[in-house]
């Protein structure tokens, strides 16, 4: 039963009642809404627990999957079966977070971390930090330009790859590679810096 008294369904019966309740929620139905997110939740969690045994990363990347149904919950179209459109959206937060954990792993830190790390160690006067602050922004504005404007975008403003992507003008997969390299040239030319 969920919270207004009703029975939660599962199989069929419950994938067309979550496709009513998503068209419901659409149209700005709120308890469609809150019911729709109670039901799909056991779906939600039985794909993330295949994916990981720990269930704070299972429970974690569901959370993710529901914020991110919230904001995309305008482009479903409900002439289209809802369960595929949820399992997919729940299998990308999933592997989200694996990329995530293994980043993390690596030692791997968002550039603006990166650029805090750095400066951090025995920066004392507000000048140095100022030099370095120069320093990091000339080796930026020294990469190439598709290079440069994607970590600009993705890294300093901090935009979504989508919304980075429409204002480059760039692919997504695209930005992502351009990213990467950034990333790569920035880290060999501070770790060529240290080594001197």
């Amino acid at each position: 039963m969920d919270p207004a008294g009703l029975p939660i369904r599962s199989g069929e019966a419950a994938a067309t009642e979550w496709e009513g309740l998503m068209a419901a929620a659409q149209q700005g139905d709120g308890l469609a809404y809150d019911r729709l997110l109670r039901a799909v939740m056991p779906f939600l969690r039985a794909i993330a627990r295949r994916r990981f045994p720990n269930r704070a990363d299972a429970e974690d990347a569901v959370q993710d999957t529901l914020m991110t149904l919230h904001a995309l919950r305008h482009a479903y179209d409900p002439s289209r079966p809802l369960r595929p459109w949820l399992a997919a959206l729940c299998e990308r937060r999933c592997i989200d977070r694996m990329r995530w954990h293994h980043r993390h792993a690596r030692g791997e830190t968002a550039l603006h971390d990166s650029v805090q790390a750095i400066a951090a160690p025995g920066m004392e006067s507000a000048g140095e930090r100022a030099i370095l602050r120069q320093e990091i922004q000339a080796r930026v504005a020294a990469l190439p330009r598709a290079q440069r404007v994607a970590l600009l975008l993705t890294k300093l403003e901090e935009l979504p790859l989508v919304e980075a992507s429409a204002r480059s003008g760039m692919p997504v997969g695209a930005l992502k590679i351009a990213v990467f390299r950034g990333i790569r040239s920035l880290r060999r030319q501070f770790l060529l810096t240290r080594a001197a």
